[in-house]
């Protein structure tokens, strides 16, 4: 299973960044992957906090358009939204004093352990300091 991150999701949603065409492109991969995709729900708050900030550079997205983005992905794109499990606690907390993440980085952690419970074993994404945990590639698809 494909896990798309919310980088991805952004530009995706916003036609005006560079990276536009090359993430629809990259979405629309993950929508037809046999395996299946998704994205955490963690991913959509990040997303609707980038996407709907009153002081974005450009026009905001209005809050019907970033709703209609995310339920398009799951209604056309047969997207799942995945939610942490029972234990992301605690997996979360060991493994970032083994990572010794710092910082920000801790959102990344959350995605990925959460998107690999869920059983994906890739995510998908532009930042090339995502934190990678054992078991799920990561995996820049605008650099193929």
């Amino acid at each position: 299973m494909i896990a798309v991150d919310t980088n991805l999701l952004i530009y995706a949603h916003r036609s005006a960044t560079e990276q536009h065409r090359a993430a629809r492109t990259a979405i629309e991969a993950a929508c037809n992957a046999p395996q299946g995709w998704g994205f955490c729900l963690n991913n959509v708050a990040e997303f609707w906090s980038m996407v709907a900030h009153p002081s974005r550079s450009g026009r905001p997205s209005t809050a019907v358009q970033a709703s209609a983005f995310i339920q398009s992905l799951i209604s056309e794109g047969d997207a799942q939204v995945w939610l942490p499990g029972p234990d992301l606690v605690d997996q979360l907390m060991q493994l970032a004093v083994e990572l010794k993440i710092a910082g920000p980085r801790i959102f990344d952690l959350e995605i990925a352990l959460t998107a690999f419970e869920n059983g994906a074993r890739e995510i998908w994404t532009h930042d090339r300091n995502f934190v990678a945990i054992p078991g799920l590639r990561v995996v820049d698809p605008l650099r193929r």
